[in-house]
C-alpha cells in the first residue's frame, strides 16, 4: 500500500505559476502510474494529468493542456504538477493518486490510492 502526501498549494495570482508535489511512501513508487485530479466543493473530482510508471507517457485534460506539466522523480518517490498561466477556474483542491495499472489515464476508478489533497486558490 502506498501513502501519498501532497504539498505546494496556496494562493496564487491569475497568470502566475505553481508547482504541486506529491510524496509517496510505503511501497515501491515505480510500481505505480500516477495521476493528479482536482475537485471544487459540490463538484465531482475531475482528471487533470497522468504519467506512466517510468514517465514515458503523459496525458492531460483538455482544460489544462499546454499549461500544465506532470513529471515524476522515481529516485525520490515524488510526482509533480507544474501549473503555468494559472486561471481563476483552476481554483480547486488538488489530489494525487496512484494506480497499479500501467496506463490508467483519466479514469478515477483505475486509481486505488489517494492523498488528502492540497488547496490552490487563484486570485484575480
Amino acid at each position: 500500500q502506498v501513502q501519498l502526501v501532497e504539498s505546494g498549494g496556496g494562493l496564487v495570482q491569475a497568470g502566475g505559476s505553481l508547482t504541486l508535489s506529491c510524496a509517496a511512501s510505503g511501497s515501491t513508487f515505480i510500481d505505480y502510474a500516477m495521476g493528479w485530479f482536482r475537485q471544487a466543493p459540490g463538484k465531482e473530482r475531475e482528471f487533470v494529468a497522468a504519467i506512466t510508471r517510468r514517465g514515458s507517457s503523459t496525458s492531460y485534460a483538455d482544460s489544462v493542456k499546454g499549461r500544465v506539466t506532470i513529471s515524476r522523480d522515481n529516485a525520490n518517490n515524488t510526482v509533480y504538477l507544474q501549473m503555468n498561466s494559472i486561471k481563476r477556474e483552476d481554483t480547486n483542491g488538488y489530489y494525487c493518486a496512484a494506480s497499479i495499472y500501467s496506463n490508467p489515464g483519466y479514469g478515477r476508478t483505475w486509481y486505488r490510492y489517494w492523498g488528502r489533497g492540497t488547496q490552490v486558490t487563484v486570485s484575480s
